[in-house]
Formats: structure tokens, sequence, C-alpha cells
């Protein structure tokens, strides 16, 4: 049954109702079955992403997180597990991200490994600076509310300028943390300059807190673009990387903070 007006019928339209003859009901009697049995088109599965699916996915992939963290933390494995969980996060980070194909696998086990690490590096901080962990799970919530609420008001918004001036300070934060990783190896570190290692750490903490709008503007094209549901395994992946990369600048600025009172 079509409706006379126009937008109510291209909304029955998008939501799947089929037009159909009444004459061919009192012709088919078991039209007339198939019709009520018919499941409601809002229960039907589109196979397209949507947000509900990136929550859930998240959701999973940090509870693996946090349940090996939690494990690890328990254990205090050391450092041979931190060093496993570093290196075996970072492959598969790589895999991940240059993959054609969605692997929910291997963004699961991604999140086991990111846990290992994370689990281990946070017993280790707070054995010098303790309750420092709250701190950082709590400054970091703080900064995922704070940004989700900002680009969903509409007070920062992503534009070309907006990607590029994030981009460009993306790949200083880089050079120099490369930087920082080749002098430590002769026994120099940029850490070492006053007040260096605070501005750096803060400007990674400030630098991935903007990144996660850039992840939000993704998930909501991609939701607006009618992507596979499989791809929401790729944006949760991508969210969570960033949020575990905001946590470790949150983490390590708060010991800066600390060692200097």
């Amino acid at each position: 049954m079509r409706s006379s007006n126009p937008v109510l019928g291209r909304a029955f339209n998008q939501r799947g109702y089929a037009a159909f003859d009444p004459s061919t009901i009192n012709s088919d009697p078991a039209a007339l079955e198939n019709l009520y049995n018919a499941p409601a088109a809002s229960s039907m599965r589109t196979g397209r992403m949507t947000i509900d699916d990136v929550v859930t996915r998240t959701g999973i992939l940090f509870a693996v997180l946090v349940t090996v963290g939690a494990a690890a933390w328990t254990m205090n494995l050391g450092a041979g597990a931190m060093l496993l969980g570093i290196i075996g996060g970072f492959i598969l980070a790589m895999v991940n991200s240059f993959s054609k194909t969605v692997k929910p696998a291997l963004a699961i086990a991604y999140a086991a490994f990111e846990g290992l690490a994370l689990g281990t590096i946070s017993h280790i901080y707070n054995n010098y600076y303790e309750g420092i962990v709250s701190q950082a799970v709590i400054v970091t919530i703080c900064a995922f509310t704070g940004m989700l609420f900002a680009y969903k008001s509409g007070r920062i918004r992503v534009t070309p300028k907006f990607t590029r001036v994030l981009m460009t300070a993306m790949v200083g934060y880089l050079v120099l943390g490369l930087i920082s990783l080749i002098g430590s190896f002769f026994g120099a570190s940029i850490y070492n300059i006053a007040g260096f290692g605070l501005i750096l750490a803060a400007g990674g903490m400030v630098l991935a807190s903007f990144f996660l709008i850039l992840d939000f503007d993704q998930i909501q094209n991609g939701v607006k673009a009618g992507l596979p549901e499989a791809e929401s395994w790729r944006a949760a992946f991508g969210l969570m990387v960033t949020i575990v990369w905001l946590y470790m600048e949150v983490l390590r600025l708060l010991s800066i903070l600390r060692s200097n009172d």
C-alpha cells in the first residue's frame, strides 16, 4: 500500500516496506499469511556498519585488554612480558592497519598483547608513584568524554585544515620521539633537558586527544557511507589504538609531574 504523501512514500520505501496490491491477497490467501509472518523491517540486519556495532566491538576489545592487563598486573610478569606485549602489539597493529580485509581475530589478539604490555607497564609506574594508574585512567576517561562532547556538539569540526595541522604535528612528534630514542642509546635524551620532557608529554596527550576527533569523524562517515558491518571491527581497533596512546601519554605526563614534587 503506497502513501499519497511523497515524503511518507520515500520513508516507507527506505524502511523496506514493499508496495502490494490488495487484489493479490484476495486471489491468493497464502499471500496474507506470508505478509503476516514476515519479520518487521526494523528487526532485519542491513549488513551495514552502525554506531552500535562499533560500540559493541570496542567494548569487546577493551574487555580483552582489561582482562589480560589485570592478570599481568596481578602476576607482576616483569620486563620480559612487557617487551613481548609491546613487540606483539606493534606487529599486530601494523598488520591490522594495512590489511585490506578485516580480521577480527587479529584485532582481539592485538588487544590481548596491549593488555599484557599496559598491565605490566602500569604496575611498574604504580610501584614508583602509588595511585598514578587510577589517576591516569580518570584523566583518559575525562579526555575521551570531553572530545566526544566537543565533536557531537559541533564545537570542533573536522576540516581539511584541521586534519593537515594534526598530521603535521604528528610528524613533528614522531621525529622528536625518534631523536630521543636514538639519543638514549648514547646516554643522551631530550627528556634530560629541563622542562622539555614535560612539554613533549603534554603535547603528546593533547595530540592523542585531538586524534580522537578524527576517529569519531571517520566512524560517523563510515556509517553514513554504508560500510559493511565487518568494518566496525576496524573502526573499534582504530579507536582503541588512539585511547591506548592517550593513556600512555597521560601516564608519562603524570609521572613527570609527580617526580618534580
